[in-house]
């Protein structure tokens, strides 16, 4: 599959994507946009989701993904629709993935993942170029029914040892009810060079925060100096604040 343009609810900053790793992610979100991306009029089956044959099944590498030519002066997000850095990722194919990013050096390289504390062990091999996000959609342990990621305390716990030694981002998507002063004081700690927030596009039931609480969080993180990027979707939730 060729290097694909960013579109749709992407990144703005984000100017391509592409995708090494086939079959469904470990994580199993329940709010996964993957699974979401066939539209129930073509499915199957009334119950059947909507989870492309490409990312359904056993986790697997798509070897003829690492031909696939980057170019250069591109901001390229690496495995949107998996996680790389899953516990179930074997240790070579990470290192397939981030070599073959490296033989393309002239672009900046973003890795997001739900199991940071694996990024340590692949610092070696990220490029000098690049951004390492973790997803936190709240501080709150998350019921295993929404999802099999690790909890959010284990993954602020590892950004912030990460703090100061690579480009951080944090992406809170779908964000979920929350505690103000916890989620706050992580973010303050792990010091990204920004923190994406948006909300749950599809409409999966999850435990949503009041319009009061997230504009507290924006002011806070406002206070601390940090600077937020809104998507557009988080209006829902919020109106039209700036």
């Amino acid at each position: 599959m060729p290097l694909k343009k960013s579109a749709g609810n992407m990144y703005p900053w984000v100017t391509h994507m592409h995708t090494h790793l086939g079959g469904e992610c470990p994580h199993k979100c329940s709010y996964c946009y993957v699974g979401d991306s066939i539209p129930k009029r073509f499915r199957k089956a009334p119950n059947a989701t909507g989870r492309p044959p490409r990312y359904s099944g056993p986790l697997r590498m798509l070897a003829s993904e690492l031909n696939v030519g980057y170019g250069a002066g591109r901001t390229i997000f690496i495995d949107h629709c998996n996680d790389l850095f899953a516990e179930d990722v074997p240790t070579h194919w990470i290192m397939d993935v981030l070599d073959h990013c490296a033989t393309f050096p002239d672009n900046v390289y973003v890795y997001q993942t739900k199991n940071p504390d694996r990024f340590r062990d692949f610092l070696a091999w990220t490029l000098p170029d690049c951004m390492l996000g973790c997803t936190l959609e709240t501080n709150r342990e998350i019921s295993s029914s929404i999802s099999l990621a690790p909890i959010p305390v284990a993954r602020a716990t590892a950004m912030r040892a990460l703090s100061g030694v690579r480009k951080l981002f944090v992406t809170i998507e779908p964000i979920m009810d929350f505690d103000v002063p916890i989620l706050a004081d992580w973010l303050q700690e792990i010091r990204p060079a920004f923190v994406n927030i948006g909300a749950d596009s599809k409409h999966h039931n999850l435990p949503e925060p009041s319009r009061d609480k997230v504009l507290a969080l924006i002011d806070v993180l406002g206070f601390f100096g940090i600077e937020i990027r809104n998507k557009h979707n988080l209006s829902r939730l919020i109106g039209d604040h700036p």
